[in-house]
């Protein structure tokens, strides 16, 4: 019969708190990541199949006529920068006009100001005659396929889903590291655990060698 040494059952302590620390992270980071591994895995079927869903764009245009208080705001001046945001007040007013964020740097020529308004799924622009004050608002919206494409490539989507997505994609790490080593704590009485994760790095690297050039 085998003593149990002090040695052995702290030995046995230490893995077992690791392996229940393992089993936490591990189940945590895929609760943080679930939804984003569904909208990431979803979008990159319809990206990968993007020429094969049609999307059919709808593009609305309007105009309004800038209040004859906020000309002067818009009006040519020396030595002006080609580049700038709008006046807070001319700003507000196609925020509230057109339902848009009227924010970042317009253009601006000596006929018009130019304000590009790109978002996920969609484009946008308003354009302000500095002369009369005419303003043409054009929006175009390609759809929630599109929308959701955006998001994956992260296009036009703005800083707080930046972050989103370097938190997301730390969640992931943890997801696969943690599960990479409880497969090596649970393969000794799983034979098939290193020729499958084996068969998982083979298949892409053939794909890569032999099909793509």
């Amino acid at each position: 019969m085998h003593s149990v040494t002090p040695n052995r059952v702290a030995k046995k302590s230490r893995k077992a708190f690791w392996l229940k620390q393992l089993h936490t992270w591990h189940w945590m980071s895929s609760a943080v990541s679930l939804v984003g591994l569904l909208l990431f895995t979803i979008t990159g079927i319809t990206l990968n199949h993007a020429a094969e869903i049609e999307a059919k764009p709808v593009i609305e245009e309007r105009t309004a006529q800038l209040p004859a208080a906020l000309l002067g705001g818009i009006a040519p001046k020396d030595g002006e920068a080609e580049r700038a945001p709008l006046p807070a007040p001319v700003a507000a007013w196609v925020a509230e006009t057109f339902s848009v964020k009227a924010v970042g740097e317009a253009e601006w020529s000596p006929d018009e100001v130019y304000l590009a308004l790109p978002r996920p799924g969609g484009d946008g622009w308003v354009a302000i005659d500095r002369a009369t004050g005419e303003v043409t608002a054009e929006s175009t919206d390609r759809g929630w396929i599109s929308y959701l494409n955006d998001l994956h490539k992260g296009r036009n989507s703005g800083t707080a889903w930046k972050w989103f997505i370097d938190i997301f994609a730390g969640a992931c790490l943890v997801f696969a590291f943690t599960g990479l080593i409880l497969l090596q704590l649970h393969a000794a009485k799983r034979p098939s655990t290193w020729p499958i994760v084996g068969v998982g790095l083979l298949i892409p690297v053939l794909i890569a060698l032999i099909f793509i050039h």
